[in-house]
This record gives structure tokens, sequence and C-alpha cells, in this order.
């Protein structure tokens, strides 16, 4: 279990750098007008999280799935795991559940930031 650990920690800690430099990147590139800088890290990390699941698993990899999947993909973007289940949910033809998912993911989590932001704002304001 430690060992495990340390593979999520430290892939973490490498995919959250690698989340700033891209972050900063894409800022200088183009700007601040447009998220852009997270939507490129979700649409990176996310196109990585497929790739790197199917070659997990046709070569015999998956031992390598905790430092790749949950920490360094995790660490350069949580939004890339959503996407697997989402996707996964949807080959199973779990329609349904996938759209619930999806709805409570997006709707709840802004709906969690916005009470967030309300309650931290009474406490500090």
């Amino acid at each position: 279990m430690v060992p495990i650990l340390f593979q999520v920690a430290l892939g973490g800690a490498i995919g959250s750098a690698a989340r700033y430099l891209t972050g900063v990147v894409v800022l200088r590139a183009f700007g601040s007008g447009f998220p852009l800088g997270v939507l490129t890290v979700n649409l990176i990390g996310s196109f990585l999280m497929g790739v790197f699941v199917i070659w997990a698993g046709r070569s015999s990899i998956s031992h390598l799935s905790p430092f790749v999947m949950t920490g360094l993909l995790g660490g350069y973007t949580t939004f890339s795991a959503f996407s697997l289940e989402s996707v996964t949910l949807i080959e199973r033809g779990q329609i349904g559940s996938a759209a619930l998912y999806l709805i409570l993911s997006i709707g709840g989590a802004m709906c969690a930031l916005f009470v967030g932001v309300l309650l931290a704002r009474e406490i500090w304001p």
C-alpha cells in the first residue's frame, strides 16, 4: 500500500507542475481573455488518459496505473478521470447513468463551488 501511495504522490507532483507550466505557456501565448490554459490541460489530460487506458490494457503495464492515471494525469487534471468514468458508463450502455453522472458532476461541482464562495464571503467579508 505505501509504495503505491508514493507512486501516486510522485505522479501527482509531476502532474501538478506540468499543469502549472502548461497554464503559464498558454497564458503567455494567448493571453487571459478565456480560460484557455485550463481547457488545454483538460483536453490534453483526457486525451492522454484515453491513450494510456488502452495502452496499459494491451501492453500489460496496468501496474503503472496508480502512477500514471491517478498520480500524473490526476495531478495534471482531474477532468481526465471524470472523462474516463463518463465514457466507461457510455461504453457499458449505461446512458442514463452517464447522463446523471455528467449532470451531477458538472452541475454539482458548480453549485458546490458557488456555495463555497458564498460561505467564504460570509466568513471573510
